[in-house]
């Protein structure tokens, strides 16, 4: 294997005992190696935290490359490395529709939301919302919408951090699920948004580095072939253990045949919470504040897109390369279940040995870590932010610091939600399948009153509380009646897993009857033309051109 031939080289085979503890306790030494580092990081960042704005938003001294690498790293997450591995392996041209999905949803973001966001904004998406309407009903909603968000997102990477580190050093889930969120305490309340960056330029470095490793290994085994590549894919056997599939056949998880006659409706509904839930994220928005003015906010989604375009088509390499490579029982947890958080960190043991394994975990940790430490900065900014500040204290701070010591109380809250539902939800549950669900809430609370508030003059605040609440209740309730909700399969209202067909119209619609059932609001209308102004040229923002 290509990480074990490290140790045939004679400086390891004078010491053989040597080579022997250092491989077996690999696992452990990439664990404590990039703990360390990030630490080390967030000792620095810690010291440079000297107001709000440092905390916040990094200073907003994030250059354009920057900042596209730590908008990668935060959106790399979990469920891009184990679950959409796991998803392509077992469901083939299916699973990789979640790959299409999170690689077109970039283009929302780029042509629609990052530059007004940064040129209308301060630390987080309500500050768009508040800068026409009435601050303190669409703050209070935007609040409990990122919150909401945030806690869907972490719990899938918590689950993803679970199985990684059980797999890395041997721990039960629930102590891994704990260790990952007190790490994550730590960048967050001590480092803040710079410390948060930095993790996540890292991140994305390594995550690309064992991701074209990975590809490359995959590749060599079909001897560098396309061919032989998708030959085998067409007829995967998994190692000779399974009936033979055809992976690059449409249907496997979403046709008729195996979802029910809903099945291709829910494609349609899993796409377009993908697609449209990205502009509503809330550890995205936030990152867009980083920087000094909407140039670099457009630099840094061009260099994003780069990024993650090349890591997407190399997931269908893990995905594919499974299927093709490793036996089905590899693959398969005790009790004969798809192990899908643990494809790709399988595939890299069998081809590049356990310190690949090893890499790849501490890889796989690493992305986590980055996405919940992104996730909780964003949720404990909008409620220091937008709630505590703006809303019960009318924009006046009652205490010099008293902002950022809420955001550090909300963390912990924060953190301690999210580390107690993935330890209820238990291993198995699949990453993707839950940022699907937090896609598809961003879309449908979020992306209505952000794109309404930029491009409708009548948009009143009205509308916007409406559109937030019912768009947030509506995908709740949905995914609660779903075949995975508190009824199950058999006792499911709601046909479709996926809510978002269903629940972003629903948003949208009680965006636009809040406005029109009510009065006119002609301070809004007044502030409309300012607003356009502002987000589309950036005059009035923080080190705005002068034009």
């Amino acid at each position: 294997m290509i990480f074990d031939a490290l140790f045939s080289l004679p400086f390891s085979s004078q010491l053989p005992i040597l080579s022997l503890s250092m491989a077996s306790n690999a696992p452990l030494i990439m664990f404590l190696a990039f703990v360390g580092l990030t630490l080390l990081i967030t000792f620095w960042a810690a010291k440079k935290n000297t107001g709000a704005s440092a905390y916040f938003a990094a200073g907003r001294s994030i250059t354009g490359w920057q900042n596209g690498l730590a908008v990668a790293g935060d959106y790399m997450s979990a469920a891009s490395f184990l679950g959409i591995s796991g998803m392509i392996c077992f469901s083939g041209y299916d699973g990789f529709m979640y790959s299409v999905g999170f690689l077109v949803a970039y283009i929302t973001v780029l042509l629609v939301v990052a530059e007004p966001l940064r040129n209308a904004g301060k630390y987080t998406m309500a500050d768009l919302l508040a800068y026409r309407l009435k601050p303190r009903p669409v703050r209070a909603l935007a609040s409990l919408s990122t919150l909401t968000v945030s806690t869907f997102y972490m719990i899938a990477q918590m689950v993803g951090a679970g199985v990684i580190i059980q797999r890395l050093i041997g721990l039960p889930f629930a102590p891994a699920v704990v260790g990952v969120g007190v790490l994550m305490l730590v960048y967050v309340v001590f480092g803040g948004m710079l410390a948060t960056t930095w993790v996540q330029i890292i991140k994305a470095l390594l995550l690309i580095a064992g991701a074209l490793l990975l590809s490359f290994l995959v590749l060599q085994f079909h001897e560098f072939s396309f061919t032989k590549f998708f030959n085998a894919v067409a007829h995967a056997d998994y190692g000779g253990t399974a009936e033979p599939k055809n992976l690059m056949e449409p249907g496997l998880k979403f046709g008729v045949a195996a979802a029910g006659p809903w099945g291709p409706l829910d494609l349609i509904s899993l796409c377009l919470g993908l697609v449209l839930g990205t502009a509503g994220l809330p550890h995205i928005l936030v990152r867009f504040y980083t920087v000094p003015d909407a140039k670099t906010a457009r630099s840094s989604v061009v260099w994003a897109m780069a990024i993650i375009g090349a890591f997407y088509i190399m997931t269908t390499f893990f995905g594919f390369g499974a299927a093709t490579i490793l036996e089905k029982a590899k693959i398969l947890t005790a009790d004969g279940k798809p192990d899908t958080n643990m494809v790709a960190p399988i595939l890299a043991q069998h081809l590049g040995g356990e310190l690949f394994f090893a890499f790849i975990s501490a890889v796989a940790f690493a992305t986590i870590l980055a996405v919940v430490a992104g996730l909780t900065m964003s949720a404990s900014a909008s409620f220091a932010h937008d709630f505590y500040s703006n809303v019960i204290h009318h924009g006046k701070e009652n205490r010099p610091g008293m902002e950022i010591r809420v955001a550090r109380i909300t963390a912990f809250c924060v953190g301690a939600v999210s580390i107690g539902i993935a330890i209820y939800l238990g291993p198995s549950v699949n990453a993707a399948f839950l940022v699907g669900l937090a896609f598809a809430v961003a879309a449908s609370a979020n992306l209505p009153v952000i794109v309404l508030s930029v491009f409708w003059k009548r948009f009143n605040t009205s509308g916007a509380v409406a559109g937030l609440a019912v768009g947030l209740i509506s995908s709740i309730v949905l995914i609660l009646l779903s075949p995975n909700g508190m009824f199950g399969k058999a006792g499911a209202i709601f046909p479709l897993e996926n809510p978002g067909i269903v629940s972003i119209p629903i948003g949208f619609l009680a965006a636009w009857l809040g406005t029109i059932l009510t009065a006119r609001d002609p301070a809004a209308e007044a502030k409309f033309a300012e607003l356009r102004v502002r987000a589309h040229t950036g005059l009035g923002s923080e080190k705005a051109t002068s034009h």
